[in-house]
């Protein structure tokens, strides 16, 4: 796991070492135990590593036989030993046991095709002096990040933004249109960011740049293909066959393993798979706030799965402490309150180990919402003409909002496409318009949250409604928020995170699952939950997905109040932001008339990070943390004795 920055001038002019050694030293955090460099014509290479495979050989930038293709690379690659093999009786020649030089010989061997070739985690930038081109590519799902922004003179492609910010000539500006969708999201959808010219490359797209212009091209799409032929029991077994060979292939490494565990199926089936294998270290966080904390299922689940358990505690006052430097660790504002505990366990974990498993994407790919159960509660109006479903939407908007089922009325006469927008909708179009200000209302910029999915929704037309709400959150939800904050909390703490659920292969077998089989039984994740339950305690089978609860419902009334007041008189969004209406909203909340926590928080951390990035008032640099200290002087002591 590490951090990658490419640059390219569009001048044809050599790139400055204190340009890339800026743009590289920013992101420390990712690579604290080495960096690298290549400058060549008009391009650098900037690397950040921590070592994981190949641990005394596997130095950045790598180059091939003939040094005239040269690459770096975030992340890992589960079939590089495969790869190697065919590349070897190809004919190349290896100088490390790196998984990130393997992708180089595979680039020799099919051109742009290799991101096609490849299962994992990654984001890469291959430098061809043949062909005076810069190629690379981000991984399938989206699991390790990677932006780029284009100036006068440059283009540039980096893991974090920060990265892209020490370039000469880019600006630090909201995108209104961003902060829009922010509002509803509670996160900026692909392909747009918080700034204002700075974009992300989208999961399993590839980049060239050549000829001063970048251009990207999808190489693989999602697809779901519900084999109705097959019975119940052939996707238990699958499932559960493809998921302990996940995990066996998520366990490479030359360092210490752990994971996260936190009270539900998705974290304890990792856990348990993994202890198939070997001994497991397992983390888990929560807050001291009763009713907030998962811990006492997640420490009865490591008893019961035999790992060797730790866990944390976070109160109100640690979390605010710790929270401008973590929105600075996001880059973008990301409005999920676990975020924050995620940063924490990571923290923990990193004093143990280098790497960590976790259950993300169990909920996308195998149906584990439980708004996936809505078009079965609706299925009714599903029977109405057109025409019914409107004079029934026309009638119950006109009732008074104390009328009991009036909500139920109003989403079954819309369609999934009309109220489904993923796993958060923070803001209605109705309560935005009283939140922005009316002038950057009526901007040209401004796009309704339909413009993010219309196009979404069209590519999965012909799949059932919950189908398509997978689709859109795979699309949206797992991308936006899930993944960005799991990587960037966790490399924030040098720790390297896996998700074994979201893999290519486990994903082209949960994709042939029928709907059926996974909302059935007064559950979600059905066919998951079965394929586990011989791994899991009871208990845990059938308990809901909570994650990392945290109680900012709570603290904004109480601890963070004073807080949040402060921050919304200081921070300078008056020309985004009606303060008055928020400071409405927060009065509101605490007086206990209205649940406006998460309103309020997307409003609050939208307005740190503008302090952080925009304004400049705090002020953060290269930093590890010293949990990782603490890991290396273990480390190190391990080898001695």
């Amino acid at each position: 796991m590490c951090g990658i920055v490419s640059l390219y001038n569009k001048r044809q002019a050599p790139v400055q070492q204190e340009t890339i050694g800026a743009m590289t030293r920013v992101i420390l955090h990712r690579g604290p135990d080495d960096d690298g460099f290549h400058l060549e014509d008009n391009i650098a290479l900037g690397f950040r590593r921590l070592s994981i495979i190949d641990v005394e050989g596997g130095h950045q930038p790598l180059f091939n036989e003939t040094r005239d293709i040269w690459i770096i690379g975030n992340g890992e690659i589960y079939n590089y030993k495969e790869l190697q093999q065919w590349l070897k009786e190809c004919g190349h020649v290896f100088h490390t046991d790196s998984d990130i030089e393997t992708i180089l010989h595979l680039y020799e061997e099919v051109g742009t095709d290799a991101p096609k070739h490849l299962r994992g985690m990654f984001g890469f930038t291959i430098y061809d002096s043949r062909n005076k081109r810069l190629f690379g590519a981000r991984d399938h799902f989206g699991i390790k990040p990677l932006y780029y922004v284009e100036t006068e003179d440059s283009i540039a492609v980096a893991s974090e933004i920060k990265s892209l910010l020490e370039l000469q000539g880019v600006k630090r500006e909201v995108n209104t249109t961003g902060f829009y969708h922010y509002l509803t999201f509670q996160y900026v959808p692909d392909p747009e960011t918080m700034y204002q010219g700075i974009y992300r490359i989208p999961p399993a797209h590839s980049f060239v740049i050549q000829n001063d212009r970048i251009q990207l091209e999808r190489y693989w799409d999602v697809e779901f293909k519900p084999d109705e032929s097959k019975p119940f029991s052939y996707f238990v077994e699958g499932t559960r066959s493809i998921m302990l060979e996940s995990v066996d292939r998520h366990r490479v490494s030359e360092v210490p393993r752990g994971a996260f565990l936190s009270s539900g199926v998705d974290s304890s089936s990792i856990v348990a798979m993994l202890r198939t294998f070997e001994n497991v270290k397992t983390f888990s966080v929560g807050s001291d706030i009763p009713g907030y904390s998962e811990l006492d299922y997640a420490r009865r689940t490591a008893q019961y799965l035999g790992s060797e358990h730790h866990e944390l505690v976070v109160n109100a006052q640690r979390y605010m402490d710790e929270l401008p430097r973590l929105i600075w660790h996001q880059d973008e504002p990301v409005a999920d309150p676990s975020a924050i505990l995620l940063y924490f366990v990571a923290q923990m974990a990193s004093e143990h180990v280098t790497v960590v498993l976790s259950g993300e994407g169990a909920d996308e790919f195998f149906g584990g919402y439980n708004i996936y159960r809505e078009p079965h509660s609706l299925r009714m109006f599903s029977h109405m003409p057109d025409w019914m479903r409107s004079s029934v939407r026309f009638l119950a908007e006109k009732l008074p909002d104390q009328v009991k089922g009036k909500n139920f009325l109003i989403r079954g006469s819309k369609t999934v496409e009309e109220r489904f927008f993923g796993n958060a909708l923070i803001f209605s179009e109705e309560i935005k318009e009283r939140v922005v200000t009316e002038d950057i209302l009526h901007t040209e910029s401004y796009r309704t949250p339909w413009s993010v999915t219309e196009e979404i929704y069209k590519r999965a037309q012909v799949l059932d409604d919950v189908t398509k709400m997978q689709y859109l959150d795979i699309h949206t939800w797992l991308r936006g928020n899930i993944l960005m904050k799991a990587d960037k909390m966790t490399m924030a703490n040098s720790l390297e995170l896996r998700v074994p659920f979201i893999d290519t292969k486990v994903f082209e077998f949960a994709a042939t699952i029928p709907t059926k089989y996974k909302i059935a039984n007064g559950t979600t994740k059905h066919v998951l939950r079965e394929a586990m339950k011989d791994f899991l305690p009871p208990e845990i089978k059938t308990r809901k997905k909570l994650g990392f609860p945290v109680p900012t419902r709570y603290w904004l009334k109480n601890q963070f109040y004073k807080w949040a007041k402060e921050l919304i008189f200081e921070s300078k969004v008056d020309h985004l932001i009606n303060k008055a209406y928020v400071l409405y909203m927060l009065d509101e909340h605490r007086e206990g008339n209205a649940d406006y926590s998460r309103k309020i928080w997307t409003i609050l951390i939208f307005m740190l990070w503008h302090q952080i990035f925009i304004e400049q008032k705090h002020q953060f640099g290269p930093y590890v943390s010293p949990s990782v200290e603490i890991r290396k002087k273990k480390d190190s002591l391990e080898r001695i004795g």
